[in-house]
């Protein structure tokens, strides 16, 4: 995984702020693989039904952004008991809880 300890750690602590104490998040895409280099930072992130996720959306880049720099960084939010789709499905299946 190619992500520094104090790049996680504001990743989760921004998601259970934004998202939910029980929302879980993983890393998948390119920077999951230790031989590969560059690349964005692909989030997906699993929580309990949201009144407002584009409001939860913005709260996570805020906390986040506050803590490392900017960057692109793509999110993907699923409600936990909603059957996953495109994206979602390989995010479970190949990525990292963090």
């Amino acid at each position: 995984m190619r992500l520094p300890p104090d790049y996680v750690a504001a990743i989760k602590e921004a998601a259970r702020e934004a998202f939910g104490a029980s929302a879980v998040v993983r890393l998948f895409g390119s920077r999951v693989h230790d031989d590969l280099r560059g690349g964005d930072i692909d989030l997906h992130v699993e929580a309990d039904p949201l009144d407002d996720e584009w409001r939860a959306r913005g709260v996570f880049e805020d906390l986040l952004f506050r803590q490392i720099p900017p960057q692109k960084v793509d999110v993907i939010v699923t409600q936990r008991g909603k059957a996953p789709r495109g994206f979602e499905r390989i995010a479970y299946r190949d990525g990292l809880a963090l």
